[in-house]
């Protein structure tokens, strides 16, 4: 038996996403006397003869026999259902839309739902949507794309056109190849932009016929099934029901449940093992009186289904955790399980980040991109951030403080885990956006090795240029005192002298300022210095130009990563250091 491709829809907020699914809804509702739709639960079935008759003859077109008994589009909009619709190998749905505002082109929810396509190789194409607010577009609604761009103004045309070369553009720059869908010749390398207007319903029969085609010439075999074999699915969503207690909203994409089957799936803490109570569906719109008579009992449903179950133990059930009934045995289901959420879960004892997300599909999301982006993980697990949790990073960050950083993805921080991260430095990072998450962490990786640069550039000898001031000899010896102006560079406390020789003079004991002792003197400033070892008349005098006696160690540290540190005085300064160390040995400071 052939089931129907599962379709999802993703992209920027405000796209309109929702108005696209809606409109795909109600066009199906309006052909219902072609079959009508069924209403799953998270997920609506429209039938192939009700595709057939909303394109009209554009799938002559496509010059294929069709066999798919429908289309299951998800209900929810949106990469977190995406990624929460998750199996083992990739993602549940079998297609994606991919909707872009053709007047405001990327965005970046876009960039991360095509990296999230990419991650999962799901075949997709583009609905490039609001195609009636282009300037001067008359609207023919529920028309071909092709019947209406045909009946606009060579203007409007042209303003189109060049909207959907900028999305071409864009795509290219993500590493995808695509055209508008009658210009594609080749789908199994180009990518399908369809034009479309949610609200007019323009390009919705082509929108259908693409992902049709697509559906017919990729899934394939992808699509045969065994409906008597025991089920497996994926939680959409864990729902408390008025009446029923803790419901679980599962994508059914293989096989058949039943009332009565046992039923094995992950909860936060272990493994549940529990017993299908009831199998909910929808009653059609029009039957709904009263919440809590919104469903309809049934014996059993078959992939692909949207179905409620409600069953003992279901507090604990996470969104996009399997579900697998238990037909060859308990303990092998259990396994089955188990071994699936390893694959996404990670514990070890290498040094790496930690990572928590809401559902097992956005973890199991982020942690593949984490691993395209070469951050190690420790752990990684779903739920809210816990005191556990900062423990995990403070260990790590004593060995490497990078990454001895939380992330987080859509979820809270519990008030101790804050406390503690809070009293021990330890940075907690959230978002949700994925990527925007990933990017967080690498703009906190650059700012905290700056950060380090910069700490370790100040322990550092600073080149610096000063001139002993005649007439301001305040004590010749132990320590010599003297009034020096600096003219390039910093001089502080500690440092070392040279003359102009090369010869050291002295150490740098102390600055004061109209007799305030201060930390450090810079280019222009004219104060009094304490030189220990220095003694005037004998090795330095009035008049002299002194150089900061920086080790060549050091020397070498400023040349090889911190020349972007110094001021142009200092680069100066530290240049004239240079010559006069490198008239005894040219090699004076160069790299190995």
């Amino acid at each position: 038996m052939i089931r129907q491709p599962i379709v999802s829809v993703l992209g920027h907020v405000d796209h309109g996403k929702t108005t696209l699914l809606d409109k795909i809804r109600g066009s199906a509702v309006a052909a219902r006397e072609a079959g009508g739709i069924t209403q799953h639960i998270g997920a609506t079935e429209i039938p192939i003869e009700v595709i057939e008759k909303l394109c009209g003859g554009l799938l002559k077109q496509l010059k294929i026999k069709l066999t798919i008994p429908g289309l299951l589009f998800i209900d929810t909009p949106g990469h977190e259902a995406f990624t929460t619709l998750r199996k083992r190998g990739g993602a549940l749905a079998d297609l994606a839309i991919l909707v872009v505002d053709v007047n405001e082109g990327f965005k970046d929810q876009t960039k991360e739902a095509l990296d999230i396509l990419r991650t999962y190789r799901t075949p997709f194409l583009v609905a490039a949507n609001k195609i009636d607010k282009i300037h001067g577009w008359q609207v023919f609604e529920n028309y071909p794309f092709a019947h209406s761009y045909a009946k606009q103004s060579e203007a409007v045309k042209a303003a189109l056109d060049t909207k959907i070369y900028e999305i071409v553009g864009k795509l290219y720059e993500e590493g995808f190849q695509c055209e508008r869908y009658d210009r594609v010749r080749e789908f199994e390398r180009q990518v399908a932009i369809v034009p479309v207007s949610a609200v007019t319903g323009e390009g919705i029969p082509e929108l259908l016929m693409v992902l049709t085609g697509l559906a017919q010439k990729f899934l394939g075999r992808k699509l045969d099934i065994d409906t008597e074999k025991p089920g497996k699915g994926t939680i959409l969503e864990v729902k408390e029901e008025v009446g029923l207690g803790t419901t679980i909203d599962v994508i059914v994409y293989e096989g058949k449940i039943k009332r009565g089957d046992t039923i094995v799936l992950a909860g936060r803490g272990d493994i549940i093992v529990t017993k299908v109570r009831s199998l909910l569906k929808p009653k059609p719109l029009d039957e709904i009186r009263d919440p809590r008579y919104r469903f309809d009992h049934v014996k059993e449903v078959h992939a692909s289904a949207g179905v409620k179950i409600a069953a003992p133990k279901l507090e604990d059930a996470i969104a996009g955790s399997p579900v697998v009934v238990a037909g060859d045995g308990i303990e092998q289901a259990v396994q089955e399980v188990k071994s699936e959420i390893e694959d996404i879960k990670i514990t070890t004892d290498k040094k790496g980040i930690v990572v928590k997300a809401d559902t097992l599909g956005s973890l199991e999301a982020l942690v593949n991109m984490l691993k395209r982006e070469g951050i190690p993980v420790k752990h990684a697990d779903v739920g809210d951030i816990s005191r556990r949790d900062v423990l995990e990073a403070e260990a790590v960050r004593e060995e490497d403080p990078l990454l001895g950083v939380i992330l987080g993805f859509n979820v809270k921080v519990l008030r101790d885990a804050e406390a503690r991260a809070q009293d021990r430095g330890v940075p907690i990072i959230i978002n949700n956006v994925i990527y925007k998450l990933i990017e967080d962490y690498e703009m906190h990786v650059e700012m905290e090795r700056a950060r380090e640069r910069a700490q370790e550039f100040e322990k550092l000898t600073r080149p610096a240029k000063i001139k002993l001031l005649p007439g301001y000899v305040f004590r010749s010896s132990k320590p010599a005192i003297v009034g020096i102006e600096v003219l390039a560079g910093v001089v502080k406390p500690r440092f070392r002298l040279m003359n102009s020789e090369g010869k050291s003079v002295g150490v740098v004991k102390g600055l004061q300022d109209k007799g305030e002792n201060i930390p450090q003197a810079t280019k222009g400033m004219q104060v009094a210095m304490s030189i220990e070892g220095a003694v005037v008349g004998r090795n330095i005098n009035e008049g002299d130009i002194l150089f900061t006696d920086i080790p060549e160690n050091e020397a070498k540290l400023i040349n090889q990563k911190y020349r972007d540190f110094l001021t142009e005085d200092e680069a100066s300064a530290f240049e004239e250091i240079l010559r006069i160390r490198r008239r005894e040995n040219p090699f004076w400071a160069v790299g190995e």
